[in-house]
């Protein structure tokens, strides 16, 4: 079969990767889409370190079609989104309903794949730009049949992060106001949880003038080019005594630190963005005195299985924003013209399509 392998400084698109058998506990999946996210990218560029050879892409939606001995809940059939969590279900942290905090989801380097007789690992435990893959079953979340495959998959890491971060990590109120640096997929979600939270005033902040439309379409009530003015004296234009919660989706330590200081008092930032492993940020210790708060924040702090769920009620009511997120769609051995756009700008996401229904 196909998949998408980065070794050794080098991206192909192997045809000789194989599968190990389904084990207890195991769901095999055929992948039909997969979202291209900038973590797949901070793989090739080693912002995010990961051992070689491996099946990369981690947004992907699909059916079910092998079950392992032990599996329920799951029928082969099922439509599914993937998460990348694969928490085990059965610590403090799973059974208090934060997922996110289980000490198994990190440092978990799964390797169902075999490409050209050597062992690869999957992505973020899941490895979705291939035909197939193996995953926990508690990361196979089913979903309603209605929703197509191409808007399913980015379920599984963009929307899950944007819109969690402002649901369950941020917890936005009616009415408080909002500051979101970067206007990719991280940062689009991110304006539209705050516009489901009814947050007033939403500005957005980039550097491309082209984020304006779409940003506006998500939620914003703001545009502020970065390129041209000055993003501090904008906001503060907007907002006098700065905003109630920052949303930092670029993983830059300049940014980081304006965010922080762009808060009002009792203000909150959010670090969404992923820099370089052990990159350093700096802030103004005596600012914070003012009850402001910095919170990281991983995977939206997400319950895939209840926030999933959620997430396609709130599409198939017309009020989640799913369509419009996929800008292009391509074959999957187009893999490096996606990333090209993804790289101009020119994307809210590419969305690979793998399989077909048949």
């Amino acid at each position: 079969m196909r998949g998408i392998v980065y070794d050794e400084g080098a991206l192909r698109v192997a045809t000789d990767v194989e599968l190990r058998e389904v084990r207890a506990g195991e769901v095999k999946v055929r992948i039909m889409a997969a979202g291209v996210c900038h973590s797949d990218v901070s793989v090739i560029d080693g912002t995010i370190p990961f051992p070689t050879p491996v099946v990369l892409g981690h947004e992907g939606a699909g059916v079910v079609t092998e079950l392992g001995p032990g599996v329920t809940g799951l029928e082969v059939g099922d439509h599914v989104v993937l998460s990348t969590l694969g928490n085990c279900g059965a610590c403090s942290a799973c059974d208090r309903g934060k997922p996110t905090h289980c000490r198994t989801t990190l440092g978990r380097f799964s390797a169902p794949f075999v490409v050209g007789g050597r062992k690869a690992f999957q992505f973020a435990n899941t490895g979705v730009f291939a035909d197939e893959t193996i995953v926990r079953a508690r990361q196979a979340v089913k979903i309603d049949q209605r929703v197509p495959f191409e808007v399913a998959s980015l379920l599984g890491c963009g929307v899950i992060t944007g819109v969690g971060a402002v649901f369950n990590r941020a917890r936005v109120s009616h009415g408080e106001s909002a500051l979101v640096v970067g206007v990719g997929g991280i940062g689009l979600n991110v304006l539209q949880g705050l516009a489901l939270s009814d947050a007033l005033p939403i500005i957005a902040v980039d550097t491309n003038p082209r984020k304006e439309a779409l940003a506006r379409q998500f939620g914003a009530t703001h545009f502020v080019n970065a390129a041209e003015v000055d993003t501090a004296e904008a906001v503060k234009e907007i907002c006098p005594n700065g905003v109630d919660y920052a949303f930092e989706c670029v993983g830059h330590p300049a940014l980081i630190r304006q965010s922080i200081d762009l808060l009002d008092w009792g203000g909150t930032c959010v670090i969404l963005g992923v820099p370089r492993f052990g990159t350093e940020a700096s802030f103004v210790v005596n600012t914070l005195y003012n009850d402001k708060t910095i919170m990281g924040c991983r995977y939206g702090a997400g319950r895939p299985h209840h926030d999933i769920g959620l997430f396609v009620e709130l599409y198939l009511a017309g009020r989640l924003k799913l369509d419009e997120l996929v800008t292009r769609t391509y074959p999957l051995e187009d893999i490096q013209a996606t990333l090209d756009d993804l790289h101009h700008g020119d994307l809210a996401r590419g969305v690979l399509s793998v399989g077909s229904a048949g």
